[in-house]
């Protein structure tokens, strides 16, 4: 996060909008991910929204819940150590203080964070040629997803092999 919060801190003098269209116009994230971070950069005490996974979860409609919590089962089923917690108001998974995988919801889509650029680039042929949209740091699957569960597991193992 030190890497975006400096790169709000670049944009001194600029308000709200111009930092939310950096986050989501250059470089991918959803209005919920850049108003979290965007927040949390200007100082906010009061972004907190959600009292853990569940309460985020359970706010959702049936589509989008169903699509998030299988996400998060099948990175649980095959790398069952990591920690789901929330960060930026979003679910993310975890290993200590290094967060590993995490999501936000949209109305139609879901956008999934490896957290590494390294890593998303490590992946990216696999996941054009399967039809995803990546974007910088993320890539976008629809809500009806069908869950690729050795993509998730993939990503995740390349992470932690990161962060070890």
């Amino acid at each position: 996060m030190s890497y975006w919060f400096e790169q709000l801190a670049a944009l001194s003098d600029a308000r709200y909008p111009a930092l939310m269209a950096v986050l989501q116009e250059q470089h991918g994230f959803s209005r919920a991910h850049a108003n979290a971070v965007v927040q949390w950069h200007r100082g906010s005490t009061s972004t907190r929204r959600f009292e853990g996974p569940d309460h985020f979860l359970d706010g959702l409609r049936p589509d989008q819940a169903t699509t998030a919590r299988a996400v998060v089962a099948a990175i649980e089923q095959r790398h069952p150590h990591l920690e789901l917690v929330m960060a930026w108001n979003q679910p993310m998974l975890r290993l200590g203080r290094d967060y590993v995988f995490g999501l936000s919801v949209s109305t139609r889509h879901l956008t999934l964070n490896p957290w590494s650029a390294a890593v998303l680039e490590r992946f990216r042929e696999r996941l054009t040629t399967s039809g995803y949209r990546v974007n910088k740091h993320t890539f976008v699957v629809p809500l009806d997803w069908e869950i690729d569960a050795d993509l998730l597991g993939d990503l995740v193992a390349a992470r932690l092999a990161e962060v070890a």
